[in-house]
């Protein structure tokens, strides 16, 4: 149970930036032993709030408490010591340096001759990693890691810190189940050392699993706070979105046309095994399996992203040698990276963004014409009700969710006629899901083909026409629109 002590108060937090503001006069508070959870639509300001309080960020005005001392200026080093420790939604690791050298960046254990004590910085993040249930080298470079081990680790960084206060955000948007529950039997034993979480996420299931009181933001002003026992999840979601959601899933019965994409015998050493489906105009083929059944490689295989590839693609019946994402493109398909961070260009604009893909189907001459990218961009910006509504600010200063969105903009633009979205509704808001799958019903009913990964079983029962189940690199099982939750359970476990 929390007690009555009082780690954090943040009073009146305003923070600006060019057009926006990103947060209006925010009160928020944390107290030993809870865990607070923090909602909102992207761009309600979240990620902006704990950004001030980690210290990279510098807010504009108000007033931050930290264990009964008032802090006048905020830096990262200044965050840390005053123990509080933030995991990123995008993670902030260094891809070329061991698990071990990212767990202690900065702060390496040291021998009593002043050198770096490589034995005991290996015991300790594997110590660290153990705590998690999870079982990584510590001499792996992180670029050989999947996006959960990745998120892990970047877990287990703050962990050996051993902050009093930790902010969590999106912590299991790349986690399976089992993974996630790992999670949340740390954050409970983390509770009983009398340290408190605030929690950010979209995933409302979460709330009462692991929340003590939850606080809503909309459009950088602060909606409410309250106990987590006295919410549901559709008062959440009105506090959130302003609205009431009439329909989450969006979903016209499939006018399944002529066959658009077909693979026979897909194969990566080790990962794939004769993997063989078709896909027609019209139709949403859903891919389920638990994390790391080989959904990640299939899709990256698709689009040329995968190396040792064999197997042979076909669209509209035509045989093709796809080996780089410019002949996917050029062939008409469509990726949206689980990682949204592999499919932008950080310091380009919105507009560009979007229009992106569209260059590498024809010449640049006849393609680079910046007025007309910023119409295209407004037009897209609009029709995804993408906020804020900004064309020319760089994509890094958006958040996660909204650069979800420009992602999606970018593939909707380039008219593709397979789109492969791996995990599409990752770390995205109730109510952009809800974008996110009338879009997807939008471009069936035009007829695009659709393969859509999802680890989110209730995602691929409400919008899969179709369903194939991945265990272990291999196709396990095929199911129609009228499959269970049960039958695809059994499926992925069993195989």
């Amino acid at each position: 149970m929390p007690s009555d002590t009082l780690l954090l108060k943040m009073e009146q937090i305003d923070k600006q930036f060019p057009g926006v503001h990103a947060l209006d006069h925010v009160d928020f508070d944390l107290y030993e032993g809870e865990v607070h959870i923090l909602l909102g639509e992207n761009g309600a300001g979240k990620s902006t709030l704990m950004k001030v309080l980690s210290g990279s960020l510098h807010r504009d005005s108000g007033r931050i408490t930290i264990q009964g001392h008032e802090v006048d200026v905020l830096t990262p080093e200044r965050s840390r010591e005053m123990g509080i420790g933030m995991v990123y939604q995008e993670l902030s690791l260094v891809p070329t340096l061991t698990v071990a050298e990212n767990i202690f960046l900065g702060q390496p254990p040291k021998t009593r001759f002043g050198a770096v004590d490589w034995p005991e910085m290996k015991r300790r993040a594997r110590q660290s990693l153990a705590e998690l249930g999870v079982e990584i080298d510590p001499d792996t470079e992180i670029r050989r890691l999947n996006v959960a081990e990745q998120q892990l680790t970047e877990i287990a960084r703050i962990l050996v810190k051993e902050p009093k206060i930790i902010l969590l955000d999106e912590p299991t948007s790349a986690l399976s189940e089992s993974e996630r529950d790992r999670l949340f039997e740390l954050i409970r034993r983390l509770l009983e050392r009398k340290v408190g979480i605030v929690y950010i996420s979209h995933r409302l299931e979460e709330v009462p699993l692991i929340g003590t009181r939850v606080t809503v933001l909309r459009d950088g002003k602060l909606v409410g706070t309250l106990p987590v026992s006295e919410v549901t999840e559709d008062k959440l979601i009105r506090m959130m979105v302003g609205r009431q959601l009439e329909e989450q899933f969006t979903k016209h019965p499939a006018v399944r046309g002529d066959e658009v994409f077909r693979v026979e015998n897909l194969t990566v050493p080790g990962k794939l095994y004769d993997v063989s489906f078709n896909l027609h105009r019209g139709e949403i083929l859903g891919i389920f399996g638990s994390m790391g059944a080989g959904q990640n490689t299939l899709t990256r295989a698709l689009f040329g992203l995968q190396s040792k590839v064999t197997g042979k693609f076909f669209v509209d019946g035509e045989e093709l040698d796809i080996k780089n994402p410019t002949q996917g493109i050029q062939h008409g398909l469509g990726y949206l990276t689980r990682d949204r961070r592999e499919g932008l260009v950080p310091l380009l604009p919105v507009s560009s963004n979007i229009t992106l893909a569209k260059l590498s189907q024809g010449t640049l001459a006849g393609l680079l014409n910046l007025g007309n990218e910023k119409q295209i961009g407004e037009k897209y910006v609009k029709d995804l009700r993408i906020q804020p509504p900004l064309v020319d600010r760089k994509v890094m200063y958006l958040s996660g969710g909204i650069q979800q969105e420009v992602v999606l903009a970018r593939w909707l633009y380039s008219n593709s006629q397979v789109m492969i979205f791996d995990e599409p509704t990752r770390g995205i808001d109730v109510g952009a899901k809800a974008e996110v799958f009338a879009l997807m019903d939008r471009l069936a009913q035009e007829g695009a083909g659709i393969i859509m990964v999802s680890s989110e079983m209730l995602e691929v029962l409400a919008m899969a026409d179709s369903t194939l189940v991945m265990r272990l690199g291999k196709i396990v099982a095929e199911y129609g629109s009228d499959c269970t939750q049960e039958q695809l359970l059994r499926s992925a476990s069993l195989g």
